[in-house]
């Protein structure tokens, strides 16, 4: 005991250090995390956990990923390539549809070629013939790759989406197989997040088709969209895009002659295709099209080249910021649709804190009297350490950002009493030893070192089932699994580490004349 090495004492030094100082923004405020921010180094921390949706309140939305278009949109692109493949090879058929699960070819006399094609084409579809009738369909394992990277892209896009709001940590996972969950916490105007999760943003530069237009009838080429500011005014537009929202790079809003307008940037091939539509077309409109809706429909006065652009179209400020924001992050692969939606007051949330607060210094205040009551001097050694263990869990959860929810705090609760069980064992071994006839500072050397074991042991196997409670569980349980690894971890370190430095610096400054352990024999 009277040999504590040097690099033990700054190691304790510098990690009690790092949670103090990762703990003080969560006990100032927001208004004075703020100041920190602004007035200190940048090295200093000031950064606190951030409160779940349970704890703040805010918007709990469950969205309904539409599989119907991205499967209609993958087998007709399915159709276009056997199309394209069939022409190549100077293969001939009756027909080609596409549908929502399937495209159908019927074959003339020449279904084994049709089939080779197909199959050179690739080689997972499925191909079931009767008679002169081709179909063509996707196999379960290409479905569910389907399926997987249309839900892969959709969190994506939303959190793109949600985080240029300021939303601080919002929760977006895969929920079952067709939907995705959103938690926004601390959400001031839910109506605005759910006009930019419902719009697909899928944008087009048309050129514009002027039959169509006087008939109001589409056909294979062309289609007929309503306006933006009109929708009672129909447009007539080529089917194709000639630019697509692929090759934006970037959109922000800016102001032309007083009013907001949407500026972009493409990349090279968009640059290059937009400057010769434009050169090709000068005095003829066309059509920018978003989400089946025509937001503007400009003419060509001069050929526009650079690969930057502006879209006006009578928005407001608002208006602008979101549609850039929607081009900025990107389109969906599939439309979304609200299947629930839940929202949460603040007063809530801020009741769950306080009961999590009173459950915390309830719980805490009783161990404080156990331990001292119990363990004398030791004991209070130990609420020291108790304390380094909380601030240095705080200090971790704000260090990485971690969103702390109710099951969190249920965690850091669980984690108080796994701290002390550890300094329960140590002491006990302590006066066992010391019973047993050892001097103290070998009765202290001897707990420590016997106990430690055990207390690994037991800390081991609760760090299992929280790592299995966060590899399984999902959102609550998540977090509760999270808060407890973090405590065992800390557990571990204090009560092996923190405690043991302090027992070192009582025995040193007291001479250890005596053991402060209730129940000794003297």
């Amino acid at each position: 005991m009277h040999n504590y090495p040097r690099w033990k004492k700054i190691l304790v030094g510098l990690v009690v250090l790092f949670g103090i100082a990762f703990t003080v923004p969560n006990l100032v405020g927001r208004d004075g995390r703020a100041w920190m921010d602004s007035n200190l180094p940048s090295f200093v921390p000031s950064q606190g956990i951030n409160l779940g949706l349970d704890l703040q309140g805010g918007s709990y939305i469950l969205l309904d990923v539409g599989f119907d278009t991205v499967f209609t949109e993958h087998m007709n692109g399915i159709g276009d390539g056997l199309k394209q493949a069939l022409r190549e090879d100077a293969v001939r058929v009756a027909s080609i549809q596409s549908s929502l699960n399937a495209v159908v070819l019927m074959a003339n006399d020449n279904g084994e070629d049709v089939r080779k094609i197909i199959r050179q084409f690739d080689p997972n579809l499925d191909i079931s013939t009767e008679g002169n009738k081709i179909t063509v369909s996707l196999t379960d394992a290409a479905r569910t790759e389907v399926v997987n990277n249309t839900i892969s892209q959709t969190i994506e896009i939303v959190r793109r989406r949600v985080d240029e709001t300021g939303t601080n940590e919002p929760v977006i996972q895969r929920q079952g197989d067709t939907r995705v969950l959103v938690q926004l916490p601390g959400v001031d105007d839910p109506e605005r997040i759910k006009n930019l999760l419902g719009k697909t943003a899928k944008l087009g530069f048309h050129l514009t088709d002027e039959r169509a237009t006087r008939t109001g009838r589409g056909g294979a080429s062309a289609l007929v969209l309503p306006m933006l500011e009109n929708p009672a005014q129909m447009l007539g537009v080529k089917r194709r895009a000639m630019i697509t929202g692929d090759m934006l790079t970037n959109a922000s809003t800016q102001f032309a002659d007083g009013m907001p307008v949407v500026s972009f940037r493409l990349d090279a091939r968009g640059g290059d295709r937009f400057c010769r539509l434009s050169r090709d077309n000068v005095g003829k409109p066309f059509a920018i099209v978003l989400d089946d809706e025509v937001i503007s429909a400009p003419v060509l006065r001069e050929p526009i080249c650079g690969g930057a652009g502006q879209i006006s179209g009578g928005f407001s400020v608002a208006e602008a910021n979101d549609l850039a924001l929607l081009l900025r992050a990107g389109a969906l692969p599939a439309p979304l649709t609200i299947a629930e939606e839940r929202s949460i007051g603040p007063s809530l949330g801020a009741d769950s804190v306080a009961a999590g607060k009173i459950a915390a210094m309830v719980g805490f205040g009783f161990v404080i009297f156990f331990m001292i009551f119990s363990y004398g001097t030791f004991g209070a050694l130990s609420v020291v350490a108790l304390v380094t263990n909380m601030a240095m869990v705080v200090g971790i959860l704000s260090s990485i950002q971690a969103t702390l929810t109710l099951p969190g705090i249920a965690g850091i609760v669980l984690t108080i009493g796994m701290a002390v069980d550890a300094n329960i064992l140590i002491f006990e071994r302590i006066r066992e030893e010391y019973l047993g006839g050892r001097t103290i500072l070998s009765a202290i050397q001897s707990g420590f070192d016997n106990a430690f074991s055990t207390i690994i042991d037991a800390n081991i196997t609760g760090l299992i089932a929280a790592i299995l409670l966060f590899s399984f569980g999902t959102g609550p349980i998540k977090g509760f699994a999270v808060t407890l690894m973090i405590g065992i971890l800390t557990t571990l370190f204090t009560a092996i580490m923190v405690t043991k430095l302090l027992i070192h610096l009582w025995a040193k400054r007291t001479g250890a004349k005596s053991l402060p352990l209730a129940d000794k024999d003297a």
